[in-house]
């Protein structure tokens, strides 16, 4: 059974960076997708980004150039950076994985595993 255990939300003023981590643990295969997701009161889940087994990274419109997903494959972790934040980036984050060879959207329903979300609030 693999568990996603995320951490590094917190409180932030515009402009500033934080970092998200996300840990898994379990079985695991050498194919899979893995994303963070944000949801923000009174909208719909979005994707944010996603990143293959073999690094490569896809990246919502919103946050392009400001945001870089990560992963360090010896730790099993996953790794959300965060710059030039800003007040409508403010909501819950969350990651998420799939074991599949295909990464191919940021559709919630395609992925099996979630964890339990962090904060991240922005405050101009």
């Amino acid at each position: 059974q693999v568990q996603l255990v995320e951490s590094g939300g917190g409180s932030v003023q515009a402009g500033g960076s934080l970092r998200l981590s996300c840990a898994a643990y379990g079985f695991a295969y050498s194919n899979y997708c893995r994303a963070w997701f944000r949801q923000a009161p009174g909208k719909e889940r979005e994707g944010v980004a996603r990143i293959t087994a073999d690094g490569r990274a896809f990246y919502a419109d919103s946050v392009k150039g400001r945001f870089t997903i990560s992963q360090d494959n010896a730790k099993n972790t996953l790794y959300l950076e965060m710059n030039a934040l800003e007040p409508e980036d403010t909501a819950m984050y969350y990651c998420a994985e799939v074991f599949s060879v295909y990464c191919p959207s940021f559709a919630p329903g395609a992925f099996d595993y979630w964890g339990q979300g962090t904060q991240v609030t922005v405050s101009s």
